[in-house]
């Protein structure tokens, strides 16, 4: 006498159809309950970016430029700029933890609570404005957190290659004559050339630099165009350097900045880098204008300044030179 209780083959079978059935009535739901997975757009020696990843950057930079008035780049061409920049970060991160580097909360609160003052905001209105650009307070920190990381970093590999002779010292007080007081505003776009590069790439890089020239030359703006264009760490910045003392430009600009007029850019100028345009956004007298031994200080305090720029960027090179990278975009 067969048993009125279904077999369990049955009953298991009876559960998928019914499953099956409720997905093809809801399929709507059944998509939305997906979702994409991530994946792999850089290998960084051991590390790897991910997709996700990106995108919140690309995010951030576009809103970043938004800010400043800069119309973004295509989409691809802020991908490939964002990507590049977080790959920099990835190997200098890597090397920071190889030489257990960190920051402890202390500091971190100290640099926070800094750009909340530089800003004219407390902390809570600081936390306010960033939520209101769609991040969060915590996420800030941890951007601030890499950012201390990586500076540290670089003051240890590269202020040990920079040293400033007294020679040096009497030389660049002799020389800054007129300058003497003078603030620079600046903004640069560089099209890097790697380390001994080749003929063919020397002269690849010279008519990219003498093509940007010639954009500028014929109205384009010079932000938008260092945001797409420029191999530069400040590409997504405008190409942006910020306020230079005159001792404190660095030595590829150091005699080309004092000639021009604020809005005027350079002819391309060559350094270990790459080429180079800078422009003059603005000018002021610092103020500064003791004698003696503070001017001696100051002085040495800005060509030791010069120096490391010029190191920062040939020490960037190497590393990337020397890192395993493979872009999956």
């Amino acid at each position: 006498m067969r048993s009125r209780h279904s077999s369990p083959r049955h009953a298991v079978t009876s559960w998928l159809m019914l499953a099956i059935g409720l997905l093809l009535l809801a399929p709507a739901a059944w998509a939305q309950s997906i979702q994409p997975l991530d994946r792999i757009v850089a290998v960084v020696n051991q590390g790897a970016i991910m997709a996700s990843e990106l995108e919140q950057r690309v995010e951030q930079a576009r809103s970043q430029l938004t800010g400043r008035g800069i119309d973004s780049p295509p989409d691809q061409t802020l991908r490939r700029q964002v990507l590049e920049q977080m790959i920099n970060e990835e190997i200098q991160l890597q090397m920071a933890r190889s030489a257990n580097l960190s920051v402890d909360d202390t500091e971190l609160n100290r640099a926070v609570r800094s750009i909340a003052e530089s800003n004219n905001m407390t902390l809570d209105q600081f936390a306010d404005a960033v939520e209101a650009d769609g991040l969060t307070l915590a996420s800030v920190r941890e951007e601030v957190r890499r950012e201390l990381i990586m500076r540290e970093l670089q003051q240890r590999q590269v202020g040990s290659r920079v040293n400033v002779s007294e020679r040096e010292v009497d030389r660049h007080l002799d020389q800054q004559g007129a300058t003497q007081g003078v603030r620079y505003r600046l903004a640069h776009i560089l099209v890097a050339l790697p380390q001994s590069p080749t003929s063919d790439q020397v002269s690849e890089a010279q008519q990219t630099i003498q093509r940007l020239r010639g954009e500028l030359q014929a109205g384009a703006d010079f932000a938008q165009l260092a945001a797409a264009e420029s191999d530069g760490g400040q590409a997504l910045d405008g190409g942006e350097i910020g306020w230079r003392e005159a001792g404190e430009v660095p030595s590829v600009f150091a005699e080309v900045v004092p000639q021009l007029e604020v809005g005027e850019f350079s002819q391309p100028l060559r350094s270990p880098s790459g080429f180079h345009i800078v422009k003059l956004l603005d000018r002021e007298q610092s103020g500064q204008s003791a004698g003696g031994q503070n001017q001696r200080d100051r002085a040495r305090q800005a060509l030791f300044q010069r120096k490391a720029n010029d190191e920062l960027d040939i020490w960037l090179q190497e590393i990337r030179a020397d890192a395993f990278v493979e872009v999956r975009l």
